[in-house]
């Protein structure tokens, strides 16, 4: 089974964090085809780019979990801090950065050492922290908060603040590093960040306590995730006007296109499912059944 799972690709996969498992996707069948349990209590997702291993932040111990794809087995575990939550990888694979909500901190990991370097946030309970196209910044969305910290990697050190609505969540970057996209919860709106002169350019009603945010591959559209509407929106960048709004299952989380852009798998929290949306026609094909309380997706 293994070794039929490592030859094919893409997979989309999906940490349950009540089950304590990884479900693991076939996005051609649209089926679990395999699932690894891995216990605690696994939120954040992320994967080297070179498809090698996956990082999981396991918040009963709070630690960064390092999985082997082709064996699925568990190779390291990087102690962080209390309660991590959003893992992600810069694109080159170098490092990793890790929300630690209960710490106010944001952890930077070194891939290769393992070591870590903590920066203190400003906003409290971080979430999402992530990395912008280049790797230079770190952009940092908090539930008690109503900005973005924007974290120097070169320093580790926070470099301002960009002032957005209440309790930013999910954060996206278009392709070229430009534009970031900040989903504000309790005031259920989009803001469209214009990244090297740190303001805020527009900001868009969205669906009832907006939360996952992701782009396309090629910048024109951007998805989010209504937590309390059980739906996701799909806008055009160059106008932010809303093509289309698709139900989802209940409490949509967090996102992943594949890598064609073709198919957009939503975790859904409180359906225990994940839903497959065809982007080209904006409408859901299925819902996948995973573990307990699926917090993400990553595509490999």
């Amino acid at each position: 089974m293994v070794a039929a799972c490592a030859q094919a690709a893409p997979f989309a996969y999906v940490p349950n964090e009540r089950s304590g498992s990884i479900s693991i996707i076939d996005t051609e069948t649209d089926q679990v085809a395999q699932t690894i349990a891995v216990g605690g209590k696994p939120r954040g997702i992320g994967a080297a780019p070179d498809g090698s291993k996956l990082y999981v932040s396991d918040q009963a111990t709070g630690a960064l979990q390092v999985i082997d794809i082709a064996t699925r087995q568990r190779v390291a575990e990087v102690r962080l801090g209390d309660s991590p939550e959003g893992v992600y990888v810069a694109a080159e694979g170098s490092r990793i950065a890790i929300a630690l909500e209960e710490a106010n901190t944001v952890a930077l990991v070194d891939a290769g050492s393992r070591q870590v370097t903590r920066v203190r946030t400003v906003g409290k309970n971080p979430e999402h922290a992530v990395f912008s196209p280049d790797g230079r910044w770190v952009f940092v969305g908090a539930e008690d908060g109503a900005q973005v910290d924007v974290v120097d990697v070169a320093t580790a050190k926070v470099d301002g603040s960009i002032a957005v609505g209440r309790r930013p969540r999910g954060i996206a970057f278009s392709p070229d590093g430009h534009r970031a996209y900040v989903a504000c919860e309790l005031d259920s709106m989009l803001y469209v960040i214009d990244v090297p002169q740190r303001r805020v350019l527009q900001s868009v009603k969205a669906g009832e306590f907006s939360n996952g945010v992701v782009v396309s591959q090629d910048g024109s559209r951007v998805y989010v995730s209504s937590g309390r509407g059980g739906s996701v929106t799909a806008f055009e960048t160059k106008t932010m006007e809303p093509l289309a709004t698709i139900a989802v299952g209940q409490r949509p989380w967090n996102m992943a296109l594949t890598p064609d852009g073709g198919k957009l798998y939503v975790a859904n929290g409180r359906s225990n499912t994940v839903s497959v949306i065809d982007t080209k026609a904006l409408k859901k094909v299925k819902d996948v059944p995973v573990g307990e309380g699926p917090w993400g997706v990553v595509i490999r």
